[in-house]
């Protein structure tokens, strides 16, 4: 073994502090996150390795747990997940610190340990490449060496003063010599310059460094006269101060762990800089200068759509409370002029569309609310919003699409695929390929710069977002992201209603007390709502003014409440005259069932 690895091997059982050692493992492990955020800004964001992990364990995730993590977190569900491997990234680091109190090379080993783990879970990613490992194992060697560097300079030793000293010390004497040896050489006895005698030239014995701790004594200065003999060798204990080779030095730990502190932040910031978020923004604004009105606009909305009753949801949902459940843990960045849409498989013709291409055509103003198949009974995972964008059903025209195809396999950007009907999409619905969303490009986070849009299809057999391929096909050879993982491969929406105000838990006034919700039957439409108190009669609830069977419907109701605890139900029938059921089912595989139903209590 060498010296260094000597003087690495001696820093095992250090009188180093346990909050030092674990905070040695958590910037370190910074510094791993930051160095492999850099480099997935350069290869791929998908690609770094919290994200890389995040996708794998929401890949391997059960049905039932999904479930229970967008019903219990919601849209926030992706924030929870990132945080919480972000919480056992730090547990797992500051263990590593505590390894690396006892021996350096544990900690280094777990580092690596991890980017293995990290490039696995990048490489299992769709659409993955060589290049995608990268960044986990980056990271990894970067923070090898910043845990080696911090726990080095946690614990320099009086030793490496000294050798630090001697290098010094034999540079000068070197440099010394070297001098002295381009100096003339003069014959013995002859005199200098003053007219001395010039003795020989002794050699040059190298300095020793001033100071010399950890059991040793300074020399101090050397008098002229003989030199004594040295000492034989004792065996006696020696009596200057005890050697402390590997000391804590508190001060230098904290300017190193600073120092990674910055480098850390520094790779988190380069790297969201070159994942192109604000080229994304800026892409979004060029592409609202050149979007085109609409060939077909839609009707304007009724002023009786909107019953204005505070408390309840608007007929139109604001982008920014538009409901979001996908796959993606960090929102793809797709550049438009790069774009393209390939559709091909059972068809004639394939074709292959760029963006400026898809403005050309004919575009389509449609009022469509989208509804998540995770939705339960009463949830809020449906909105409805006035789409922008070209008929798919004119596109796979265009593309000759086959007799013997059933499914359209769609993929987005990130890999996540869709399959949807064919016959559903070529019926004569409003099925977009959309561009915007109330009157405004797409935000990124829905699907920019183009995703799909069909009427009456809960969203994961229907609403592709950042679609970037359609592959004509049969659904007894093709599947979709979802089927395998326990949902129906067809997802038609089923009849529904949801009572907004007042809320379950809410304490009223009594007597005469308004109820209001909203109700769906996409492409079918709603015909009636009902509601009842404590399982009395039903009632008829009064209907808000639609503009079209696409989107869902407002509906209010005047119910008498006595004093004390109701019980209140709503239930709806569509246009062809089926009326929801009461039979309670979850949301897998095909949508959830039953009556929503609240508890008030009157005073």
């Amino acid at each position: 073994m060498n010296a260094e690895g000597i003087r690495e091997g001696a820093r095992e059982g250090t009188g180093v502090p346990a909050w030092a050692a674990v905070l040695t493992g958590l910037v370190a492990a910074g510094v791993a996150l930051g160095a492999a955020q850099l480099v997935a800004g350069l290869v791929d964001p998908a690609a770094a390795p919290v994200v890389a992990v995040g996708g794998a364990v929401i890949d391997a995730t059960p049905a039932g747990l999904k479930e229970w993590a967008i019903r219990t977190f919601g849209s926030a569900d992706k924030p929870v997940l990132l945080t919480g491997i972000v919480m056992v990234l730090a547990l797992v680091a500051a263990g590593l610190g505590l390894l690396a109190r006892r021996r350096t090379a544990y900690g280094m080993a777990g580092l690596a340990a991890f980017g293995l783990v990290g490039a696995a879970a990048a490489l299992s990613r769709p659409d993955a490449g060589a290049a995608h490992v990268l960044p986990s194992l980056a990271g990894a060697a970067a923070g090898a060496y910043a845990l080696s560097r911090l726990w080095r300079r946690a614990t320099r030793s009086d030793e490496d003063e000294y050798v630090t000293a001697s290098r010094a010390a034999d540079r000068a004497s070197y440099r010394a010599v070297e001098v002295q040896s381009r100096t003339p050489a003069q014959p013995a006895g002859e005199a200098g310059p003053a007219g001395s005698p010039v003795s020989p030239v002794s050699p040059v014995s190298p300095a020793k460094p001033a100071v010399m701790r950890a059991g040793t004594v300074s020399p101090g200065p050397v008098s002229p006269g003989p030199v004594s003999p040295a000492p034989a060798p004792s065996s006696a204990p020696f009596s200057a101060r005890p050697a402390e080779p590997y000391a804590f030095d508190r001060r230098r730990l904290l300017n190193g762990v600073a120092a990674g502190v910055v480098v850390a932040g520094a790779g988190g910031l380069g790297g969201w800089l070159l994942s192109g978020r604000k080229n994304g923004e800026l892409a979004r604004r060029g592409v609202a200068k050149i979007l085109p009105r609409a060939a077909r606009p839609a009707a304007p909305i009724p002023a009786g759509a909107d019953l204005r009753i505070s408390g309840l949801t608007p007929f139109v949902t604001p982008n920014a409370d538009f409901y979001r459940v996908d796959t993606a843990l960090v929102v793809p960045t797709v550049d438009p002029a790069r774009w393209t849409l390939k559709i091909h498989g059972l068809v004639d013709r394939p074709v292959e569309l760029t963006f400026a291409d898809l403005l050309k055509r004919p575009l389509t103003e449609a009022d469509v609310t989208l509804t998540c198949v995770s939705n339960e009974v009463g949830g809020s995972y449906a909105g409805n919003a006035r789409w922008l964008g070209a008929r798919l059903a004119d596109v796979l025209r265009d593309a000759g699409i086959r007799r013997e195809a059933d499914m359209l396999l769609s993929v987005s950007e990130d890999g996540w695929t869709c399959g949807t009907p064919v016959d559903v999409v070529m019926d004569g619905r409003d099925a977009l390929l959309a561009v915007a969303m109330n009157g405004e490009v797409l935000p990124e986070e829905h699907g920019f710069p183009v995703r799909q849009v069909v009427p009456g299809l809960y969203g994961y057999v229907s609403a592709t977002k950042w679609v970037t391929e359609i592959r004509v096909t049969r659904f007894d050879r093709d599947e979709a992201y979802w089927t395998p993982r326990g949902w129906a491969a067809k997802g038609p929406i089923k009849t529904q209603s949801r009572i907004d105000l007042p809320r379950g838990g809410d304490k009223v006034r009594a007597g005469r007390t308004t109820v209001a919700g909203v109700a769906w039957a996409q492409h079918r439409g709603i015909d009636a709502v009902e509601v009842r108190v404590d399982g009395a009669g039903w009632q008829q609830a009064k209907l808000a003014d639609v503009t079209g069977p696409d989107t869902w419907r407002q509906w209010s109701a005047e119910v008498d409440l006595t004093p004390g605890r109701h019980t209140v139900s709503v239930r709806a029938t569509d246009a062809t005259g089926y009326t929801q059921t009461a039979d309670e089912a979850p949301p897998a595989p095909d949508g959830a069932t039953g009556y929503h139903s609240i508890t008030v209590t009157a005073r």
